[in-house]
Order: structure tokens, then C-alpha cells, then sequence
């Protein structure tokens, strides 16, 4: 029936193989068969469809989602991809299979979230989702009133803006910011615009859960920390759309009638 029906990326999602995102990358890599047949992005499968990834059968799983906390060191790449020399992965070394929650940059340290539940990585990383990182950051050169003032209400970079966010001064050097969006390496951008450069920096929330933990090491977020995590962002949409600007409604159109219709007659002008 229609509702035991799952998108395809979804699939893969839920039995922890990958995120959404990188199961779309896999499908169009045609990595990906059902019953032995290579599909297209969006086909839907069910519980009895035979779905393989490299040949490998894959299932739904049933044992409960990996979540951890982790202390990213500088010099990890944010990456599945285990040809990369010091990825993640294989830095962790844990025993099932599982992928971050968004990035961090090689040079950058602190927390960031490893899981095998592709449903919660589209929730968070979603853009319009508005969920709160918080960085410290160190910068090479002192820090002024004006700095502060201008990385708050906005830098141009990439093409864009970027939001309004809180920033505060820690010291001489350091300050703290909480961004809710996340462009590429957005914070160093952003004080370079300003004519600083960055000397390092770290992540030390994300939503709810702060950093707690040595730098390369990693604990399971707690029950109750799960649930408070699935409460804040349970109103995020799991959807591509979700993204994406809302479209505006259309405004009616005129109508333009040709003279061989019949309604042309009751018409006074074309």
C-alpha cells in the first residue's frame, strides 16, 4: 500500500548507512539497486523491496540510533570519505557506522555531533531551521568596540549578508559569537572582511548540548538530552523545501483571450 511506501533516501537514511544527502549522491552514482534494478531519485520502496548499495544488502534498522558528542581536535576532516588522510571516521573508530552532523573546518576544533540516524541530520542542518551555534574565536590582532558592533549586524560575503547574531567580547583577543546559519568557513570570512585572521577557533554549543569532554574524545548525549534536543527541533521541516525561501502567492493574471475564441465576442477589448 501507498503508505508503507518510503522515499528511497529516506531508506538508506533511517538504517543508518549514510545522511539523505549522500544517499541522493549514491543514487545518482547508480551505487544504488532495488531488486537488482538501478532506480532513479525519488522511487519509493517498501519493507519487502531488496535494496543493495555496492552489492551489500541493506535493512531497516531496529536497535536504537547512535548519538554522540564529540571533541573535534584541529586537524580532523569532516568527511566519510575514508580515503582522506585523518578523517573522522576513522579517527573515532567506532564500532557501527556513523557520520557528523554538519562540518567543521580542519582547522577549527570543538564540538560537533556523530549519529547513524540520517532523519535528525536533515532537521538540524536545515538553514531556515534557525538552530544556535556558539563559537569562541581568536584573532590575531586586539579586538575594538566597532568589531563587535559590525560582525553583529552583518558582513557581506559569498554573495550575501549574513544575519544578525550576537557577539561579545571575552578578552583582549577572544570573543564569543552564536551563529544560526552556516556559510562556508562563515566566521574566518567574515573577520578577514574586517582585516583580522583568525588564530583559532572553537565550537563550544550546538542548540543545547555544550562542550564538555577532551579535545579528541566523544560520550553518547543522554536520554534526556535527546529529548530536549528532539523537542527544540521538532517545528524544523525534514524536507529540501524547508531550505528554500517561501514562494510568494502568485498575483492574478490578466487574461488574454484570442479572436477565434467565442468568448472574444462578449469581450470589449483584446
Amino acid at each position: 500500500m501507498e503508505e508503507n511506501l518510503k522515499r528511497l533516501n529516506k531508506f538508506i537514511g533511517e538504517t543508518g548507512f549514510c545522511s539523505r544527502r549522500e544517499a541522493d549522491k549514491i543514487i545518482e552514482e547508480g551505487r544504488v539497486t532495488i531488486n537488482g534494478v538501478v532506480p532513479e531519485l525519488g522511487t519509493k520502496v517498501s519493507q519487502n523491496d531488496e535494496v543493495r548499495i555496492d552489492g551489500k544488502l541493506i535493512r531497516e534498522r531496529n536497535e536504537k540510533p547512535v548519538y554522540l558528542a564529540f571533541y573535534k581536535p584541529v586537524g580532523i576532516e569532516c568527511t566519510t570519505n575514508l580515503d582522506v588522510r585523518n578523517n573522522i571516521v576513522d579517527y573515532i573508530n567506532y564500532p557501527k557506522r556513523i557520520f557528523p552532523i554538519g562540518r567543521l573546518d580542519k582547522a577549527s576544533e570543538g564540538l560537533i555531533f556523530m549519529t547513524n540516524d540520517g532523519d535528525i541530520v536533515n532537521k538540524i542542518l536545515r538553514a531556515r531551521n534557525n538552530h544556535e551555534k556558539e563559537y569562541t574565536v581568536t584573532v590575531n590582532k586586539p579586538i575594538t568596540d566597532r568589531f563587535i558592533e559590525r560582525m553583529g549586524n552583518g558582513i557581506p560575503i559569498l554573495d550575501t549578508v549574513t544575519r544578525k547574531c550576537k557577539v561579545e567580547q571575552i578578552s583582549k583577543y577572544i570573543f564569543k559569537i552564536i551563529l544560526t546559519q552556516g556559510l562556508n568557513r562563515q566566521i574566518r570570512r567574515m573577520t578577514e572582511y574586517l582585516g583580522y585572521d583568525v588564530t583559532a577557533l572553537k565550537r563550544i554549543r550546538i542548540i543545547n548540548i555544550s562542550l564538555d569532554i577532551p579535545v579528541g574524545r566523544y560520550r553518547d548525549l543522554t536520554d534526556a538530552e535527546i529529548k530536549e534536543l528532539n523537542e527544540l527541533i521538532e517545528p524544523s521541516s525534514k524536507t529540501e523545501e524547508a531550505s528554500l525561501p517561501k514562494a510568494e502567492v502568485p498575483k492574478r493574471r490578466t487574461e488574454f483571450i484570442k479572436r477565434d475564441d467565442p468568448r472574444f465576442k462578449n469581450r470589449n477589448e483584446y
